[in-house]
């Protein structure tokens, strides 16, 4: 009985760390298109709780895959 609840709660806390994972995945591609589109770095660090450095780091990533 104790191991399934143990199983359990690490199957939980996977999930939650998947979804955490997917939902900051998204708002880096939510940037990503921002960028292109042409709106600033500011604005688009104010709408998605990015900072501007982490904006900056995206740009390069991008622009890496891009080239490949």
């Amino acid at each position: 009985m104790q191991e399934s609840v143990t199983y359990q709660a690490l199957i939980d806390e996977g999930r939650a760390i998947g979804r955490a994972e997917g939902i900051q995945e998204g708002i880096q591609r939510v940037a990503v298109n921002l960028l292109k589109e042409g709106m600033s770095r500011e604005m688009v660090s104010k709408l998605t709780g990015l900072s501007v450095e982490q904006l900056q780091q995206l740009e390069i990533s991008e622009t890496d895959e891009s080239q490949d």
